[in-house]
């Protein structure tokens, strides 16, 4: 239809509406109708439809040119509504209150009549021949799809409304975000550290060790030799030159060692290590005088104290790297802390969650026994300068620096090395099988003294080893009444029966009721108002204490007796798997005196004498409070800032109950091994004392001094087992 006829259009009734329509779609049509389609004549030339179909509404639009405003249709639209329908409500439609002032668009007369026209055209081809619906929802659609974009907001049904910005995302941590954490600080922290160790090797190390070890044999046979007055005269020479180059073997096997004792040194540190650097000096100064008087020197200890100093370099490589592997592995953390007057005024070691820095701030840290070992090494060599001055004094140089060597040979003995490194190193492996790491001397001092262990349902039963292995129903009541009031009483008690019944619960379609009046008795039982009855769980003695008839015939090693108003209703038969690792654990706690396990779980089952019968232990020293002590002694809480002295990987009791007894007999074999040293070593520097104040040399030959060094020795690696004892 081009601009001429719209021109000549001046109004247009319904009628002229469908034949317009009709001659266009018989000239081009869209969509192919088998039927025909009935004409205005047809149907009688009515406009109407009948009573049980929609109006048909007839649009006059006014003489008003080709282009005429949508609010004249929607006007002319509602008054004909009104007259031939009065029933109809309109109040569905929120239009604008200054609808009137918008500046609405106008539309092409001829895009309008093809708009109605295809929805004349749907309408007909669903009511087969029927005159199509026209009510003002599809009138309104047609307009607010033929608006400009531009001028979509003239329109609106909620002029008030404002758009508003989207929320933002709720922050939350998910345990895969806390893991991936986790994860990420163990990689740059723990396991670049256990590869660092690893790519520096223990194989060198492990094959100086050996040299070391077969050097000191040879040294010792020939000091045996020596001894026994076997070595001719004429091999004298020989024999000291061999003596000077299995030493010089000795320390080229240790030349990393005595370097990093130098850098110690220069850095304000001086340790063991540096004192044996400066004893092989003065042993070669001393195998000078040897070489001319034709005396074998005392090479044999200084290469039995290399071999120590080697060896306990191992055992701290060795030890870092196990400490390592077993944080790398971690998926999580629980840290054990202490906390003062947690019960009956005595310290509780509680668990939290731990992080990688609780470990990683304070695994470096020098230990106690270490600095006063440090500490004795620099003091014993003041002393030994003072005793070879008194000498050289008395008798010359030459017996002065043979004194200087003797006495720092004595004033160390060769297990001095090993008094610390060698008990971490043996409760390491024991530590390591169970994923636990003590978190530097810092935890060991926090876990030596006498303290409160709380015990959970979990520690003695982990998830999963509490089992429903049947359930027998007495009396009249249903059976799904009975399950729904006893769960709901053992929900109220907590504990690990509570997986146990919740899963029976959920198998019989049931839900939680209200529990009012609970009362946990302490003996082995619980009660409670359910449903406005009372309801009593335990073992059969507890029900017959209360005085609840048990028919003969229901006796159950392991079950929870039911009663609802004073009648028996239900017997469960549950099975407890005694866990390896819980029972080690409760065996480790219950053996220590310095640790008193104290149970704070809400499993009204695990009274005395079942734990008793169960792991076979005797629980003298197992402390049961009553259920009121219980909830006070779940609520404390240790405080934020205090520190984190050890760090479990696994969720089992062996893992913490060895931190607390490992590091009892860590700080025990420790602090005893470095006090025996100091005797022996103390001892040695007074023998010299009184050797040079005589000056009598024909004591200090070197099968003396070795046999001195492996007596100390003795006391000294023996002492180092006891970190086995947890």
């Amino acid at each position: 239809m081009d601009h001429n006829e719209n021109e000549e259009l001046e109004e247009f009734s319904l009628e002229d509406i469908l034949n317009e329509f009709h001659v266009e779609r018989e000239e081009a049509p869209r969509h192919p109708d088998p039927q025909p389609k009935p004409s205005a004549e047809e149907s009688g030339g009515a406009s109407l439809p009948t009573a049980e179909q929609q109006p048909h509404v007839a649009v006059n639009l006014e003489d008003t040119g080709p282009m005429a405003p949508i609010s004249s249709a929607l006007d002319l639209f509602q008054e004909e509504q009104q007259t031939e329908e009065p029933d109809l409500d309109f109040s569905a439609i929120d239009l604008p209150s200054d609808a009137e002032e918008a500046d609405v668009p106008a539309f092409d007369a001829e895009k309008l009549l093809n708009g109605l026209g295809d929805d004349f055209s749907a309408a007909e081809e669903t009511a087969e021949g029927n005159p199509p619906d026209l009510d003002a929802d599809t009138i309104l659609k047609e307009a607010m799809d033929a608006i400009p974009e531009e001028k979509e907001d003239t329109l609106r049904f909620a002029p008030n409304s404002e758009i508003q910005p989207p929320p933002a995302p709720i922050p939350f941590t998910t345990p895969h975000s806390r893991l991936r954490e986790l994860k990420k600080k163990l990689v740059n922290g723990p396991e670049k550290r256990y590869y660092t160790l690893s790519e520096a090797g223990i194989g060198k190390l492990q094959a100086a060790i050996f040299v070391d070890i077969l050097v000191v044999l040879l040294c010792a046979g020939v000091a045996t030799l020596y001894a026994l007055d076997m070595i001719p005269e004429n091999r004298m020479r020989l024999v000291v030159f061999s003596q000077v180059l299995a030493m010089l073997i000795s320390a080229l096997m240790g030349c990393q060692l005595m370097l990093d004792a130098f850098i110690d040194l220069f850095k304000g540190k001086f340790t063991v290590n540096t004192l044996l650097t400066i004893t092989f000096f003065v042993c070669l100064a001393d195998s000078w005088y040897c070489l001319q008087e034709l005396r074998v020197p005392c090479c044999a200890a200084f290469c039995l104290s290399m071999t120590m100093a080697l060896w306990a370099r191992y055992e701290r490589h060795t030890t870092e790297m196990a400490r390592m592997d077993t944080m790398r592995k971690a998926v999580r953390l629980h840290g054990l802390v202490r906390t003062e007057n947690y019960y009956q005024g005595k310290a509780g070691l509680q668990r939290v969650d731990g992080e990688v820095e609780d470990f990683m701030d304070t695994y470096n840290e020098v230990p106690g026994p270490e600095k006063l070992q440090n500490i004795y090494a620099l003091l014993s060599l003041f002393a030994c300068i003072a005793i070879a001055v008194l000498a050289g004094l008395e008798k010359g140089v030459s017996m002065g620096i043979q004194i200087l060597s003797t006495s720092l040979l004595v004033a160390v003995p060769a297990s001095f090395f090993l008094s610390i490194t060698r008990p971490t190193a043996v409760l390491e492996q024991r530590l390591h099988m169970v994923g636990t790491v003590l978190c530097g001397w810092q935890g060991v001092k926090g876990l030596r003294n006498k303290a409160i262990f709380p015990l959970t349902d979990t520690d003695l039963f982990p998830q999963g080893c509490t089992k429903l292995n049947g359930v027998k129903f007495y009396g009249s009541r249903n059976p799904d009444e009975v399950v729904s009031c006893t769960t709901s009483l053992i929900c109220q008690a907590g504990g690990g029966l509570v997986p146990v019944f919740q899963q029976l619960l959920t198998s019989r379609n049931g839900s939680l009721q209200t529990v009012e009046s609970f009362r946990n008795y302490g003996g082995g039982g619980i009660g409670g108002m359910v449903c406005g009855e009372p309801v009593l769980m335990g073992d059969m003695a507890f029900l017959q204490d209360m005085g609840v008839k048990i028919p003969e015939g229901t006796m159950v090693s392991q079950a929870v007796y039911a009663a609802i108003d004073g009648e028996l209703c239900a017997v469960y038969a549950i099975s407890y798997a005694k866990m390896r690792s819980s029972a080690a654990g409760l065996v480790t706690l219950s053996s220590y005196r310095r640790v008193t396990p104290v149970m704070v779980g809400n499993d009204f089952m695990l009274t005395e004498e079942f734990i008793r019968t169960k792991f076979g232990i005797k629980t003298q020293r197992l402390v049961f409070p009553d259920p009121d002590t219980r909830n006070v002694l779940n609520s404390l809480r240790p405080a934020p800032d205090a520190p984190v002295l050890a760090l479990a990987t696994r969720e089992e009791l062996i893992g913490t109950a060895y931190a607390v007894t490992g590091a009892q007999a860590l700080s025990t074999a420790t602090r005893l091994g470095v006090a025996i040293h100091l005797i022996g070593g103390i001892l040695g520097m007074l023998i010299m004392l009184v050797l040079a104040i005589l000056g009598n040399t024909e004591l200090l030959i070197p099968s003396n001094v070795l046999l001195y060094q492996l007596i100390w020795a003795v006391p000294g690696l023996l002492v180092t087992e006891w970190a086995r004892a947890v």
